[in-house]
């Protein structure tokens, strides 16, 4: 950090009043009970912040080397804190563009923050500097929006001109078209930055993993909690809430979906929690999609059944082929398999009896990622290679729900690539309870 705080001037040092919020930043206090110690408990450790964050902005750079970019401008709150570890609102600004971070090359990392939020990355060693966003969305702007947009994208090429050494290539992960118009009258040549930050973000270091052990420790905690609760007579929206709730309370932050339906609602699946009544012996199947303890999404799916009723064959024959589809996947992954013998290997439903899930396979770590693997069916339209190597996070997914058939199974688990194979790391139970 030091090396690029003399050359920025004015901006770089946080007042007294910065430094006293940053002791109080949700990150710097830490998860806090019940989720130390119920990691204690289970004999996890909790990870390194500082080795998580320096290997993170050092795997972005990387990239930037690689693609031959001057920096990268980053919009989305996902791909934010994966280069910084800073924070704000991250649902909320994820459709607000008031909110942006740069990494330069060989220069600084700057956070733009909304309004009078700069305080918010003061705790961070590997932000150089924090700046007011400058606020081009309409909704803040109006009639002034092209105003705007032109002192925003002056602002980003001088960064470039600046520390660019030369180089104007900039990588933009996601702006309105207005911003990309700006840049490129300005010579600033923007390429894609969602593809460098998929590539930074693919391999997990191990201080990374010890993090999502970690989230998902907690997430299954919460899994439990919501299953105890879990009778006939409640709404899917009650059941729900108990998991979004006991996530947040382990450090965790958001759920992106409300994947949780019952009985003829889980057939074809997709429906979100409703105020449909879950009756004894429904199928109760969800998708946990949650972004939980240090930002780590958790994203692993169960099918229940309500009320401690038994199986109905139906329901048990459809669980036992979305089981034996998650045992045979996730046994083909492992370091150097590539996405196209995963495709073809997999094992699935067939087409025009089942419906099946959206994927096969896909990457997750701050958020779902690259890779997602398809069907071999839909090869030619959809299908891309690519190889697994040790850090790579896999989710292996099937939904088997049979055409003719009131009800569906989903199941999902959270896999380790590994030098020798693979670990699956969720861990609750599989079964229909």
């Amino acid at each position: 950090m030091g090396r690029h705080r003399a050359r920025i001037g004015a901006h770089q040092r946080p007042s007294p009043e910065t430094l006293s919020a940053a002791r109080l930043n949700l990150h710097t206090l830490g998860p806090g009970e019940p989720a130390l110690s119920e990691w204690a408990s289970a004999g996890l450790a909790t990870p390194d912040l500082s080795a998580v964050r320096a290997y993170r902005l050092g795997r972005v750079r990387k990239a930037l080397r690689e693609l031959d970019y001057a920096g990268v401008l980053l919009y989305d709150p996902i791909n934010i804190r994966y280069a910084t570890d800073s924070t704000n609102m991250q649902v909320w600004v994820a459709h607000n563009p008031t909110r942006y971070a740069l990494v330069m090359t060989e220069g600084p990392v700057v956070v733009w923050d909304y309004m009078t939020a700069e305080h918010l990355s003061a705790h961070l060693d590997l932000v150089d500097e924090m700046r007011s966003a400058v606020q081009w969305m309409y909704q803040f702007a109006g009639e002034e929006t092209d105003r705007n947009v032109r002192r925003w994208s002056a602002e980003i090429s001088d960064m470039i001109d600046t520390y660019g050494g030369g180089n104007r290539r900039l990588a933009l992960d996601r702006a309105n078209p207005l911003a990309v118009l700006s840049l490129d009258r300005l010579g600033v040549e923007v390429g894609n930055g969602e593809e460098l930050m998929e590539i930074a973000r693919g391999i997990k270091s191990p201080e990374e993993i010890i993090a999502m052990r970690c989230a998902i420790h907690a997430c299954e905690t919460a899994m439990q909690k919501m299953f105890e609760a879990m009778e006939p007579g409640m709404t899917e929206n009650e059941v729900w809430a108990v998991l979004h709730a006991e996530n947040i309370i382990r450090f965790g932050e958001w759920i992106e979906t409300r994947l949780l339906s019952s009985g003829p609602r889980t057939n074809p699946w997709f429906q979100e929690s409703s105020s449909r009544v879950i009756e004894a012996g429904d199928v109760v199947a969800f998708d946990t999609d949650l972004i939980g303890a240090y930002g780590y999404c958790v994203d692993v799916s169960r099918s229940w059944i309500a009320g401690g009723v038994k199986p109905k064959r139906r329901q048990r024959d459809a669980w036992e082929m979305a089981a034996e589809q998650i045992r045979h996947n996730t046994d083909l992954l492992g370091p150097g398999v590539t996405l196209k013998e995963l495709t073809f290997k997999a094992l699935t439903s067939d087409p025009d009896e089942y419906r099946r899930y959206s994927v096969q396979y896909h990457g997750v770590g701050l958020a779902d990622e690259w890779p997602s693997v398809f069907f071999k069916d839909s090869w030619d339209t959809v299908g891309f290679d690519g190889v697994l190597e040790p850090g790579h996070v896999i989710c292996v997914e099937s939904y088997v729900g049979k055409l003719d058939a009131p009800e569906g199974i989903k199941l999902e688990e959270q896999v380790l690539i590994t030098e020798t194979g693979n670990e699956t790391l969720s861990t609750y139970r599989l079964d229909l309870q």
